[in-house]
């Protein structure tokens, strides 16, 4: 059963499309910032009313929800979104649901709630097995050889490290963590895997991936290492590679960012929903 709240998804990349698409069932949903041809038709989504002021309870933008120029990316389409016309849309009381906050968007939004969806950790989870699964992908693009039998090297055991653990074990790779205490020692333990304390890492590793976002392999970590080693950091910003030191070195690492968006719109789409839906729900406001 649908409720009688409005909700606008604007620009971004194809996971707003199937975001829309997922919220649709539940809520008057609409949609901004996308050619005709970039909507599946069997979605049947309604393009936005931009004719009404205070139209709209709650907004979704993408991630990030502000490009260089500070409007709202919108690669499917031609149009520029200005972010104080998104305001103008909602109601005094709206809420805008952001991918990874951007403090500009107070110049934009004043007083009103911004909620960052990516900060969210029910996502943060649901999100970690598709960028795992994104990353194995580069990395059998990349390499000249299998993973079954690779010596592979995975710097943290959060979410995104276990389920790469997981993943590469299923190819028979030789995996290792690297870990900074017993605790991440134990983990490692459990997963099956071997491991080794950051501050004392070998480098014989022929696959590394990274997922701490702090400074991990510099100039001197680096130039112990193969030139042959393929570097995929999985870190937010800043990441945890030197990467002019990496080029001058001529190391090869990818910086992979944004992965469930490229390599799995619809499920990291449809998370984004089930997130915004949930965060909706929790704050109150159910179904008439």
């Amino acid at each position: 059963m649908k409720n009688n709240f409005r909700i606008l998804v604007t620009g971004g990349d194809m996971r707003q499309v199937y975001c829309a698409g997922k919220l649709s069932s539940l809520y008057d949903t609409y949609v901004m910032g996308f050619s005709a041809e970039a909507v599946p038709e069997k979605m049947n989504l309604k393009s936005a009313v931009t004719d009404t002021d205070g139209f709209y309870d709650f907004a979704v933008l993408p991630v990030p929800p502000l490009d260089n120029n500070r409007m709202i990316p919108a690669p499917f389409s031609s149009e520029k979104i200005n972010p104080k016309e998104i305001r103008r849309l909602l109601k005094p009381d709206g809420i805008i649901f952001v991918g990874k906050y951007d403090p500009k968007l107070q110049e934009f939004f004043g007083d009103m709630e911004i909620v960052d969806y990516m900060g969210r950790e029910d996502l943060s989870l649901k999100n970690a097995v598709p960028t795992a699964e994104g990353a194995v992908e580069i990395a059998l693009n990349e390499l000249p050889v299998t993973l079954n039998g690779l010596k592979v090297l995975i710097v943290g055991l959060g979410r995104i490290g276990t389920a790469l653990a997981e993943i590469l074990k299923g190819f028979g790779a030789d995996v290792t963590a690297s870990v900074r205490n017993a605790k991440g020692s134990a983990k490692a333990r459990i997963l099956g895997i071997k491991s080794i304390c950051t501050n004392k890492m070998d480098t014989d590793y022929s696959l590394v991936f990274n997922t701490v976002p702090e400074m991990i392999f510099d100039n001197r970590l680096l130039e112990k290492f193969s030139d042959d080693t393929l570097f995929i950091d999985l870190a937010s910003k800043p990441g945890g590679i030197d990467f002019e030191s990496a080029t001058l070195l001529g190391k090869k690492v990818i910086w992979a960012l944004g992965i469930p968006g490229k390599t799995a719109p619809v499920t990291s789409g449809e998370f984004i929903a089930e997130t915004v839906a949930g965060i909706i729900e929790e704050r109150g406001f159910f179904n008439d």
